[in-house]
């Protein structure tokens, strides 16, 4: 039976009993989402005596207005974020560039990447992100020949996503810097750009990125660091050594939820770029493996969908889902393989998961987008604007 068939499961009077949505996405992200919420609660209750609960609310605060935007919208056309894809950068451009501006820019731990807005901290390069795939899906539906035939056709949107690029590196980070790249160049590749043409592109974006970690002493350590953690293990080692002590203590099953002791006393930054390691001590391999096996799926599922915009002549459509596909799939490999010492640490969440009001909210958005895309589908609404 086909997500179409299924979708339009009827009554004994032919009456639709549920709304042609993709519920196997939903529940993914709803299951990342609640384990997310209940991994952060685990992971932060110990760790303010008189505010224990602290970071779950403010989680469950993001939880609750991640969902909201979700919500809202799944309400609007895909022809519409197709129209609004140039303002939506220019946004972008515009909220990166504030960042940077003194008494505008809110700095912590030596970065500067949040807007203050009262209560809440905008963090522009998450809003980048979701900005520049959408910009970039309505611009290879615009310029698709140019982009297979001419190299000028390439280079204009990778002048964009290097000023992105270099704005983003300013607050600095390194990490949604190259999720961005990566997801970029995974979009234009599929999007037609001829091999070589490619090539010579990833292998500058490889050269740049590989630049900024030779030059950078700080960055240069964190690589040196993951090759060998049990080197310094009481210095630049000290955080991976204990993430990979957590994996280890977890075991098949893990030590049981809330039981966890690196969270308590040795694992820095538990309940954000390592909320992996408390998952893999407290629920272990299995957990650790439900959690990917579910973000796999959501991956599986965006190509997928990608796939039937295409056959239903949605380009733009096929090319926002491609994009969530590369965005989710990569940061969650990042982040991962982060936490499991297969790559340098890089300060980024895991989507849907870590603490981070502003990675919660796009996140939710993104798979209201995948969703929106699939109901269009399925249900025939005029997908295509001016492509």
């Amino acid at each position: 039976m086909t997500a179409m068939q299924r979708s339009q499961a009827t009554t004994g009077r032919g009456k639709r009993l549920l709304p042609p949505l993709d519920y196997g996405v939903i529940f993914a992200a709803a299951a990342l989402l609640g384990l997310g919420l209940v991994m952060v609660a685990s992971a932060t209750l110990h760790r303010i005596g008189d505010a224990p609960f602290y970071y779950f609310n403010r989680h469950l605060i993001a939880l609750s207005l991640g969902i909201i935007s979700a919500v809202a919208l799944f309400f609007v056309p895909v022809k519409q974020w197709q129209k609004s894809g140039a303002a939506l950068v220019v946004l972008g451009l515009v909220l990166l560039l504030l960042v940077l501006v003194p008494e505008v820019g809110r700095s912590a731990n030596g970065a500067t990447r949040w807007i203050p807005l009262g209560p809440f901290n905008l963090q522009s390069s998450e809003f980048m992100k979701l900005f520049l795939v959408v910009y970039l899906a309505g611009y290879l539906v615009r310029r698709q020949e140019e982009v297979v035939s001419s190299v000028w056709g390439v280079l204009k949107p990778m002048f964009l996503l290097l000023l992105a690029s270099v704005l983003i590196m300013l607050q600095p980070d390194f990490g949604t810097t190259a999720v961005l790249l990566v997801t970029a160049m995974g979009m234009l590749f599929l999007g037609g750009v001829p091999l070589w043409q490619f090539g010579l592109l990833a292998g500058l974006a490889g050269a740049g990125l590989a630049g900024l970690v030779y030059w950078s002493p700080y960055r240069l350590l964190r690589v040196t660091t993951f090759l060998d953690p049990w080197a310094d293990v009481e210095g630049s080692g000290y955080q991976l050594a204990q993430a990979l002590i957590a994996f280890g203590r977890g075991e098949w099953l893990g030590v049981g939820l809330g039981s966890g002791i690196q969270k308590q006393f040795y694992l820095p930054e538990a309940h954000t770029d390592f909320i992996m390691a408390v998952i893999g001590e407290e629920l272990g391999l299995a957990g650790t493996l439900a959690v990917i096996l579910l973000f796999a799926f959501i991956v599986a599922r965006a190509f997928s969908v990608a796939a039937k915009a295409e056959r239903a002549g949605s380009r733009f459509a096929a090319f926002v889902a491609q994009g969530v596909g590369l965005w989710v799939g990569m940061q969650a490999f990042i982040n991962i393989g982060v936490n499991v010492g297969l790559l340098p640490t890089k300060g980024l969440t895991l989507p849907l998961m870590s603490y981070g009001g502003n990675s919660i909210i796009v996140a939710c958005i993104i798979i209201a987008m995948l969703v929106r895309i699939d109901y269009e589908i399925s249900t025939g609404y005029p997908m295509e604007h001016g492509g």
